[in-house]
């Protein structure tokens, strides 16, 4: 059936949305220390801006400490100023050849304000899933007057496409749950 087509579309756009949201949310500084936090950077690499993991080794040495050993050892002070201008809010010590960066513990405040920041992301995240939801129900509905679809199989697709972006919505919250678990944490 053709309205199949529709809900499978639905269904992939609503994948890539919550895993548009995972990846942003990754991002989110939670006081640990992790690769995914310099992600965002990109260093001037003789005249082609590239992320940091194509410049140089990236790695967690531990808890609240990341690593970066440069292939070209004259990128250091590059990497070193490209960190500084993010706005991560990390001081990259090097020697030279190597960049290490501590991660600082985040205070209380800080903590409520990633939480919200999460939280903010995800609902832009679910209003995202919503508009999938109504251009789905929308083409449903051109269908049904093109005679494409009966009323029956129309208010089926319709229950079909709502149960989809109930689920999305679902993994959104139980992502949101986990990263305010892991901000939280101390």
């Amino acid at each position: 059936m053709i309205n199949n087509e529709v809900i499978k579309d639905a269904r992939k756009r609503m994948d890539k949305t919550v895993e548009n949201f995972r990846n942003e949310i990754v991002k989110i500084r939670t006081g640990k220390a992790t690769t995914a936090l310099l992600d965002g950077i990109k260093v001037d690499y003789y005249g082609a801006m590239s992320p940091l993991n194509q410049v140089g080794n990236v790695s967690v040495l531990d808890a609240h400490t990341l690593s970066i050993t440069p292939w070209d050892k004259s990128m250091v002070q590059i990497i070193d100023k490209a960190i500084l201008a993010s706005d991560l809010g990390l001081n990259p010590i090097s020697d030279g050849t190597n960049i290490k960066i501590p991660i600082p513990i985040l205070t209380g405040e800080r903590r409520k304000e990633l939480v919200k920041l999460v939280k903010k992301n995800g609902e832009e995240a679910k209003v995202a899933l919503r508009n999938v939801r109504r251009d789905a129900n929308e083409h449903l509905k051109k269908m049904e007057k093109n005679k494409e679809l009966t009323e029956d199989e129309l208010k089926e697709a319709e229950k079909e496409t709502q149960k989809l972006t109930d689920e999305h919505i679902m993994r959104i919250d139980e992502i949101i749950k986990h990263k305010e678990k892991e901000i939280m944490e101390v």
